[in-house]
């Protein structure tokens, strides 16, 4: 009888030792998950998947564009290596629903700070200050929004930016809506279509394709003030604070004139100077 509680006594010991041992590992993947800082954490970082100069996800699984570069310098300011980037693809529609789900730490994905977008979540930047223009055939003689009257203009079905140019600037532009910028270009490149519209960034990222080199130029229009922002769950300050200052170290190093050269350069892109951060350009 003796030896018999002896042993269910050393059961109930080791059961809440090993409770204590799973509660202790599960609050350290919680510390892990919302921590700003490295150490051998990973981060999840937002980014589009499918823009080409700006967030791509290429066919052997790398990324690349100004995006990740940024995102990365960032990443490397908040103590994080580049094997210890998880990168997400997340979509215009879903990037205030994931940071609010805590799915990324902050998401840098040509998301253009407004003051509906403030509402839900926080900004840091902005890192880029982008228009909307015209991508054109480098012998067009397009030069101006009013030289689209009786041209065709194209743009993805859903997206504002060519309809604006049909009401404010070209009334008589016809608009064609195709499902994606790629198919734009091509017809672009076939002659079918007489321009592209969208924020110049995207443009010459698409542009600066090695199969597109030297097909196609910015018409070098301002028809919007986009300011590119970071953004981070609503109420993280800290994150915002660290962000904006891994931010004005990567203009002040020359990292971000490197990156932007480096990605959108062959389309002959004409960027505006790193924004100040805080500032933006109605």
């Amino acid at each position: 009888m003796k030896l018999r509680k002896v042993t269910a006594a050393s059961a109930a010991v080791l059961a809440l030792s090993l409770a204590a041992t799973a509660c202790g590992s599960d609050k350290k993947d919680d510390d892990s998950s919302s921590s700003a800082g490295g150490g051998g954490d990973k981060i999840k970082i937002g980014i589009k998947y499918d823009q080409p100069g700006l967030g791509l996800k290429k066919p052997d699984g790398s990324f690349a564009g100004f995006d990740v570069d940024v995102a990365t310098y960032v990443a490397k300011e908040l103590g994080y290596q580049p094997n210890q980037i998880q990168f997400v693809e997340t979509k215009s529609a879903d990037r205030e629903n994931a940071l609010a789900r805590g799915d990324v730490k902050f998401i840098a994905a040509t998301y253009s700070i407004t003051d509906k977008r403030k509402a839900k979540v926080d900004f840091a930047g902005p890192y880029l200050l982008a228009h909307q223009d015209l991508l054109v055939k480098s012998d067009s003689d397009i030069s101006k929004g009013t030289d689209l009257n009786g041209k065709n203009l194209c743009s993805v079905t859903g997206s504002t930016s060519a309809q604006n140019v049909q009401k404010t600037i070209a009334p008589k532009a016809n608009l064609k809506q195709l499902s994606s910028y790629s198919e734009c270009l091509s017809g672009l490149q076939s002659g079918s279509v007489d321009a592209l519209t969208t924020d110049d960034s995207i443009l010459a990222g698409y542009a600066s394709q090695e199969q597109y080199k030297g097909k196609f130029k910015l018409a070098g229009l301002k028809l919007s003030n986009e300011n590119y922002g970071i953004g981070v769950k609503k109420g993280d300050t800290a994150t915002v604070d660290k962000i904006n200052k891994a931010l004005e170290k990567m203009v002040s190093d020359g990292s971000w004139q490197k990156a932007v050269d480096a990605n959108f350069g062959p389309a002959g892109y004409k960027n505006e100077p790193a924004p100040k951060i805080g500032t933006i350009v109605k």
